[in-house]
């Protein structure tokens, strides 16, 4: 099996990808450069527009990282402390870090088995009368449920704030047959352009979007010390803004977020055609009314062999990462945060199984069959 190629396999290849679009993105720092706009300015402006634009919302607001999105998102439902705020418990940290940080409570819920989200279902059961606001994760790619979800919502008067910083891209399909792209789903999206996000700065940055005009208005205060006419100052807020480079950069890569979903679906089409059959691999469930845009291609490795099969793709140069180890109510950081003794059976179960396979837009047909063909091996298939 051949083991040597022209670019390494990696999880994540952002080199490749800024050298297809490096006259663009150059040309845009150059702007940015020339009109010394470092924060704030044309570049951060338009692409605020233009991301209005590609979700379908009425406001854009961007910010400093996609924590801080969160953050400033639910600070403007002027919640209380101690309101209960319901969250996956399998999910990265942030979601429900920024919870707790507010004073607030995180309920931590289980999720599909299938798809990681939670469910109409799975969040209804958690709501008590402390509780104010759900937070979906559109987990590695595809939209929650969000029709029955913003129904539940709806019946028991409580926020929606969509952690989107895995699915931007992605399209939920109503019962109705009409699309909306998540991000505008409940009453507030969040996301993040981490690196390696499928829409990723060179640095951080983050965004917020509503088509609730009065949230809007509010998000943008907070994010900028708590005013809209400087020094003057009407709530307590935060210091949270995308810096124009990053603006630039980001703007470029929009207008290819489409291409780079569809070159992510062509490498998940495969892994799935490779693995579909072999015991003890389950591949990743496709949400029936929601695209996939696979920031994540996430594997569950049946009977305890997770480690192992790590193991062996690394010895063959085939990186791999567990997205994630531990459930958020083990962790250390929240054990005073709720009922310590929380068990989620579906949380646990994947977070001893799942393996994550490299995804990005770069991945060639040779390396997705030195992949493939190095997780079969483990098989025997």
């Amino acid at each position: 099996m051949q083991t040597k190629f022209e670019r390494p396999i990696q999880m994540v290849d952002l080199k490749g990808q800024y050298q297809k679009i490096k006259e663009d993105v150059d040309a845009g720092i150059r702007e940015v450069m020339d009109n010394t706009a470092f924060i704030g300015g044309p570049a951060v402006t338009r692409f605020q527009q233009n991301l209005e634009t590609y979700l379908g919302a009425r406001h854009v607001i961007t910010c400093a990282n996609g924590t801080d999105a969160l953050q400033i998102a639910l600070m403007a439902l002027n919640l209380e402390p101690g309101d209960e705020v319901i969250v996956p418990a399998f999910t990265y940290v942030a979601t429900a870090e920024v919870i707790a940080l507010l004073r607030l409570r995180p309920v931590m819920v289980d999720v599909d088995p299938h798809t990681f989200n939670v469910t109409a279902e799975i969040v209804e059961a958690a709501i008590t009368p402390r509780t104010k606001a759900i937070v979906p994760v559109h987990l590695f790619g595809q939209s929650c449920d969000m029709e029955p979800i913003m129904e539940v919502a709806k019946r028991h008067k409580l926020w929606v704030v969509e952690d989107n910083a895995q699915a931007i891209g992605a399209d939920y399909t109503f019962g109705d047959g009409s699309r909306q792209k998540t991000g505008v789903l409940g009453h507030i999206g969040c996301t993040s352009f981490y690196p390696s996000k499928n829409l990723g700065c060179y640095g951080d940055g983050g965004a917020i979007s509503t088509n609730d005009d009065e949230l809007a208005a509010r998000m943008r205060m907070i994010a900028n010390h708590g005013q809209n006419k400087r020094y003057y100052h009407a709530m307590v807020g935060v210091n949270s803004r995308l810096d124009g480079i990053q603006a630039a950069i980001l703007d470029v890569k929009l207008r290819h977020l489409d291409s780079y979903a569809g070159a992510r679906q062509e490498a998940a089409d495969m892994y799935d055609a490779a693995f579909r059959n072999i015991p003890g691999l389950i591949v990743p469930a496709r949400q029936h009314n929601s695209t996939h845009v696979f920031h994540q291609y996430t594997l569950i490795v049946e009977n305890e062999r997770r480690e192992a099969l790590q193991e062996h793709l690394q010895a063959l140069g085939i990186p791999t990462m567990i997205y994630y180890p531990v459930p958020l109510y083990a962790q250390e950081a929240f054990k005073n945060t709720g009922d310590e003794t929380t068990f989620l059976p579906v949380t646990d179960y994947l977070c001893r199984g799942v393996l994550s396979l490299p995804m990005h837009t770069e991945l060639d047909q040779k390396q997705l069959e030195y992949i493939t063909g190095g997780v079969a091996s483990f098989f025997g298939a």
